[in-house]
């Protein structure tokens, strides 16, 4: 595949089409996850490998997958690359694995995984379709992030769990609660759509 074409698909999946602050959904994973930047990122590349992983499974065998059966066997393969994300956090990053509790294998029934199969994977190919979903949960991420950033220090006075502001500083509880996150998630996405539409006034008709 022509480089152009995956810059293209990765600055579409996570700017300009972005799944989040565009198309609104995961939206509650964005609210539920965001208290702490660690567990954003973790959260944030799980979602991108079951979704890249999701998507280009999807491409591979479209050709092959009945009509009928189709969604059913897309929720069976997002459910095995989950499936294999639990057991990762599991063995290898426990205290993460119950800080996370059921999102993980929530991450099954979110949106975003399932809109990338079936609005580009099942009519693309592989390669491409990856780099969509890996695009997609890159855009997803990045949301994530700059949600807990504000939250984490404005609530916990840290950053990564390191202490930035000094511990006497009063400490903005609605930060830490899911309040927080509906407040800075409305920020981003109002900038997010004025960005877009100053953009698009911009252009020449």
């Amino acid at each position: 595949m022509a480089k152009t074409n995956i810059k293209k698909i990765m600055k579409t999946g996570i700017l300009a089409d972005n799944p989040v602050t565009v198309q609104v959904i995961g939206i509650c994973s964005t609210l539920a996850v965001t208290n702490r930047m660690l567990n954003s990122l973790i959260m944030g590349v799980a979602l991108a490998f079951v979704t890249a992983f999701s998507s280009m499974t999807v491409s591979l065998i479209k050709e092959k997958t009945p009509k009928h059966i189709r969604m059913m066997v897309q929720v069976l393969i997002i459910a095995a690359y989950v499936i294999l994300v639990d057991i990762f956090l599991k063995a290898y990053m426990p205290e993460m694995s119950k800080a996370l509790g059921p999102y993980v294998g929530l991450i099954i029934t979110n949106c975003i995984i399932m809109g990338r199969a079936e609005a580009f994977a099942i009519s693309n190919p592989p390669v491409a379709s990856f780099f969509d979903g890996l695009a997609a949960g890159a855009g997803y991420s990045l949301v994530l992030m700059i949600v807990s950033f504000v939250r984490e220090i404005l609530g916990f006075g840290s950053v990564f769990g390191i202490q930035i502001l000094p511990e006497s500083m009063t400490q903005w509880t609605m930060m830490i609660m899911p309040a927080g996150a509906f407040f800075i998630l409305a920020l981003i996405i109002w900038f997010s759509t004025s960005h877009q539409l100053k953009k698009k006034g911009a252009e020449p008709k």
